[in-house]
């Protein structure tokens, strides 16, 4: 039995002239640099979950990556890469960046917008130590238990390269007993290797004061 023409249940329409009223929010962002075609947003923290609700809403939907820059005493740099796709062959690219104190290094997380950013977070928080609220499972992703420190923070000491020789040098007199410059040959200042704090080092031999018969240092 067919239902009456005014019982039925129709959708609806909109005029065309209405149609044409209705806004749609132009993707415009207040601090935003473009380089090569991809665009930098950059935001204070308080705005950082904002930022990413209205990213996704303007349909940049697939997660790419999370991570942070240590800037020492400035803080770090927090940072979130997220894309439109448009077809098979064409995405639009944006970065979105915030910056949070070192003595408060906390975020809210971005999993409840973007489900992949979950590995991402738990990596920051290890090798950084920024704490990322309301995350289902912010736990150890990569370091194995009991690792004391964050080490891609620049204050982070890499003991390895205390320990020993550090084969990054390039001149004769830059590392150890292996690179000594030539007898007679000036040495080029030693390079402390990167992630070791000046002091920490010990002396090599030829940086040692020469020493007399009696084992005082000699002298000019």
């Amino acid at each position: 039995m067919t239902e009456p023409e005014s019982e039925r249940e129709v959708e609806p329409q909109i005029e065309p002239e209405i149609e044409s009223q209705i806004e749609i929010e132009p993707e415009t962002w207040d601090d935003v640099q473009e380089t090569f075609g991809e665009r930098t947003v950059t935001v204070p923290s308080d705005d950082w979950l904002a930022t990413l609700e209205r990213a996704h809403g303007l349909g940049y939907t697939f997660f790419d990556w999370l991570s942070a820059v240590d800037e020492e005493d400035a803080g770090f740099d927090v940072f979130a890469h997220v894309a439109k796709i448009e077809g098979a062959q064409k995405a639009t690219r944006l970065l979105i960046r915030t910056r949070i104190p070192k003595d408060k290094p906390e975020l809210p997380s971005a999993v409840p917008i973007y489900r992949g950013a979950n590995w991402h977070e738990r990596e920051t928080f290890e090798m950084f130590g920024i704490t990322f609220t309301r995350h289902p499972n912010l736990i150890p992703l990569l370091l194995p238990d009991g690792f004391d420190g964050h080490p891609l923070r620049k204050d982070f000491v890499l003991a390895a390269r205390v320990a020993k020789e550090w084969p990054g040098v390039k001149e004769p007199g830059e590392g150890g007993p292996s690179h000594a410059a030539p007898a007679g040959r000036a040495t080029r200042r030693r390079m402390v290797p990167p992630g070791v704090p000046d002091g920490w080092l010990k002396p090599l031999p030829e940086d040692e004061p020469a020493k007399t018969g009696d084992g005082q240092e000699g002298g000019a």
